[in-house]
């Protein structure tokens, strides 16, 4: 990945190390034809010969030259046990591909991998540096979906207020043809837990049903989303979420049953109760059972067990919560 640039930078690296970077790098046959898992071996071996802050300026220069996935990637990992400020414009440049010639697609798709990895390490860092760069991938529909995923992901780990709007877009972006990444952008708004983005995650889950199947796990990531920003209790909240009890999905009414167990909402104990009695999934019946139990005590499961509308699988559920979570002396009440 070099460029006409490269050695005017390692000279940057190497100013006040006292370390002949280059030199170790051909030592470790960086520049040669040796196979890439030497080259590994090689540069691995440099970890009981240097100390920390020498190692971080090895890798850093190495990062600038390397070429090849498999060395880059593992100098990623390396880089990434330390987590030093210095490593970071590096890991940016291989995410931008700056050191490569950029309109080559052979080339962006060689390293694909590395460019996902990448994106996990600078999120690790924290830096709201980095931002930018991240949203320019995000951002760009010609970009392989898998480093547009990281990207996304990266945006919520770090946590910058500013990713969130870029973030509503792409959720919002009916020409977006990756339900994927809508996902991922998903989650990385529950992370940032900014309210901008409520709107648009509960628009998700009034989606019209049967529209395409893959928007169930879109609506998963929705729900799951809305939890982490504790926003369940708001109104309108409530109301998307009483909307996805209806869904074609099973695994959606589950999530939004959870989600109504963790809100506040006054009405959300009668909304699960309502499921219990009238939804047809065995699944969904007994996590409603559940959640009303974790939201009042045990008489719901009495009211399960004696009565003669709920199925006997639910009822033996609810005998085994009892016995589990209630004391001996509790149940031979009964």
């Amino acid at each position: 990945m070099n460029n006409p640039s490269a050695e005017v930078r390692g000279l940057v690296v190497n100013n006040g190390t006292g370390l002949n970077l280059k030199l170790i790098a051909e030592n470790c046959g960086l520049f040669s034809n040796m196979e890439a898992s030497a080259v590994v071996s090689n540069i691995e071996c440099l970890k009981s010969n240097y100390n920390e802050g020498d190692l971080i300026n090895i890798y850093n220069y190495m990062l600038l030259h390397a070429n090849d996935p498999e060395i880059i990637m593992y100098l990623i990992r390396c880089v990434d046990e330390y987590r030093s400020p210095s490593s970071l414009e590096y890991l940016v440049d291989i995410l931008l591909l700056k050191n490569a010639a950029f309109s080559d697609e052979d080339t962006k798709e060689k390293y694909v991998n590395v460019r996902v990895m990448c994106a996990k390490a600078i999120a690790n860092q924290k830096n709201t540096d980095v931002v930018s760069s991240l949203l320019y991938c995000l951002n760009n529909k010609d970009e392989h979906y898998r480093v547009r995923l990281a990207c996304a992901d990266a945006l919520g780990r770090i946590g910058d207020r500013f990713a969130v709007a870029p973030l509503v877009d792409v959720v919002q972006d009916e020409d977006e043809k990756s339900v994927y990444l809508k996902e991922s952008a998903v989650s990385a708004l529950g992370l940032l837990g900014d309210s901008r983005a409520v709107d648009p995650l509960v628009s998700i889950l009034e989606t019209k049903q049967g529209i395409l199947d893959k928007f169930t796990f879109l609506k998963e990531r929705a729900i799951e989303a809305l939890i982490k920003m504790g926003f369940c209790d708001d109104e309108k909240v409530y109301r998307a979420l009483k909307h996805s009890l209806t869904d074609e999905s099973a695994q959606v009414r589950i999530n939004a049953i959870e989600a109504l167990m963790d809100s506040n909402h006054p009405k959300a104990f009668d909304t699960i109760k309502k499921v219990l009695v009238e939804d047809s999934d065995p699944e969904v019946k007994k996590n409603a059972m559940i959640a009303l139990y974790n939201m009042s005590d045990r008489a719901i499961l009495d009211e399960v067990i004696k009565s003669p509308d709920y199925p006997d699988s639910l009822k033996i559920e609810a005998v085994s919560i009892l016995e589990e979570y209630e004391s001996d002396d509790d149940i031979e009440e009964e």
